[in-house]
């Protein structure tokens, strides 16, 4: 599956990226991921494999990412759905937890609770 793009209000959820127009690096490495690049590449894979759903939380206007929110899903069932986000941003990990529910349960059939734990998806 191509990663799926989501309006979340206030808020646009996309794929994580690292290349010559946007990268999600700095981001990933504020929220505590050890290794930004190779998390962006497994999360890459994740998609195209059906199994890991992992979104950047973006402010609109600028593309930046302020956390990131996703799920684990194996044997169509999640094993993991939480997200993390940074310092004062704690407003918009909750508005995507909504459109996130929404796209498990009309994609993936896939009930998930309606808070967001804190982690990093995929970790």
């Amino acid at each position: 599956m191509e990663p799926v793009e989501i309006n979340a209000g206030a808020w646009y959820l996309r794929a994580l990226r690292a290349d010559e127009r946007i990268s999600d690096v700095p981001a990933l490495d504020d929220l505590g991921v050890p290794d930004p690049l190779g998390y962006i590449e497994v999360v890459a894979r994740g998609w195209e494999s059906e199994n890991l759903f992992v979104w950047g939380i973006c402010i609109p206007t600028t593309g930046e990412t302020i956390a990131v929110i996703g799920l684990d899903v194996t044997h169509g069932q999640p094993t993991h759905y939480c997200g993390r986000a940074r310092a004062g941003y704690d407003a918009a990990l909750r508005a995507a937890g909504g459109p996130v529910t929404r796209f498990a349960a009309g994609v993936l059939d896939v009930a998930l609770p309606h808070t967001v734990p804190d982690g990093l998806p995929g970790l």
